[in-house]
């Protein structure tokens, strides 16, 4: 099989393959289980032919059920292969052959979706729809991968640098990418990426201000809060119609409250600024350069979950009568 051909039919990008291998009466027998922004996609090879397939779309109720493989040797019996997730990142596979079970991936566990996560894919919104949408990341891929790339040049040039240079290198490489935006079709400073740039030229006024290493380390705790208020501003007197709509565009939901969610994230800002604040007081600077790019993922992850559920938790408004 052509895994290169196999893999341009099936629609989105990848988020993960996973191979499952496993023998049954001396045949050679591969699960191909293509974990996609589109869907799930699961393929049987016997000898390397491609023999069953099956598949199930991201959301909505067919999304949670388990695929089903199955054909019959050379010999006659007949092969089926349950196969499916076993928790949040693992996926298994069981294996009968004529009704009896010759095979698991993960013996004693239960092939199913986390119950929590089966709930989340099956929600649907009034109009029917589902409320959780993976393809709505699709378009914003560009400018979380430029999110990420900004934040680890950071890392990188202050562990080797000074934190000084990491800020004004920062600045420029925002520069760079909003020049770079006007030459270019691909969206690269959508959503909150534009946002990030411009915290990076407040934080590299803050460098140039300051020399003092102790004060540059305060930057995340000062441009957090300003941050932060932007946040709070937005939802409390815009009602999220502009950073909480950009953050919105991060989150697979689609019933999102975008004043709830500028409010959320507004509040999840003032508390890791004051997070940065305490460990700056205890720790030394290595030990502080490496929770504000790692350490602190986290307690920033718990926050904004908690953020994005009150977000969603919002009454649902009439619609207009007129």
């Amino acid at each position: 099989m052509n895994d290169t051909v196999a893999d341009q039919a099936k629609p989105g990008p990848r988020i993960w393959l996973y191979k499952l291998p496993f023998k049954v009466d001396g045949h050679a027998c591969l699960v191909r289980f293509d974990a996609r922004l589109s869907g799930l996609y699961s393929t049987l090879l016997i000898d390397g032919d491609a023999v069953a397939a099956d598949e199930t779309p991201a959301t909505g109720a067919a999304a949670t059920r388990n695929h089903r493989l199955s054909t019959t040797l050379a010999d006659g019996s007949y092969i089926e292969i349950e196969a499916g997730y076993i928790d949040y990142i693992r996926v298994g596979i069981a294996v009968r052959r004529d009704g009896q079970l010759v095979h698991e991936s993960h013996p004693g566990r239960t092939i199913a979706y986390p119950e929590r996560m089966a709930r989340m894919l099956r929600e649907q919104d009034a109009k029917g729809k589902p409320t959780y949408d993976v393809a709505k990341l699709k378009k914003n891929r560009v400018p979380i991968l430029v999110d990420i790339a900004a934040s680890l040049i950071f890392f990188a040039v202050a562990k080797f640098t000074d934190l000084r240079t990491a800020a004004l290198v920062g600045a420029a490489v925002g520069i760079a990418l909003m020049i770079a935006q006007r030459f270019v079709k691909v969206d690269l400073i959508g959503g909150m990426a534009l946002f990030g740039i411009v915290m990076l030229l407040v934080s590299a006024g803050f460098a140039i201000a300051f020399e003092d290493d102790e004060l540059i380390k305060q930057r995340s705790t000062i441009v957090g809060l300003i941050g932060a208020t932007f946040f709070l501003l937005d939802g409390l007197l815009l009602r999220g119609k502009r950073l909480g709509r950009g953050m919105s565009r991060y989150i697979a939901y689609t019933d999102i409250d975008e004043r709830r969610l500028a409010i959320g994230m507004g509040l999840v800002g003032v508390v890791l600024a004051l997070s940065n604040y305490v460990v700056v007081k205890l720790v030394s600077t290595n030990v502080w350069l490496f929770y504000t790019t790692f350490g602190d993922v986290p307690l920033s992850f718990a926050l904004v979950l908690m953020a994005i559920r009150w977000s969603r938790q919002a009454p649902k408004r009439p619609a207009s009568s007129s």
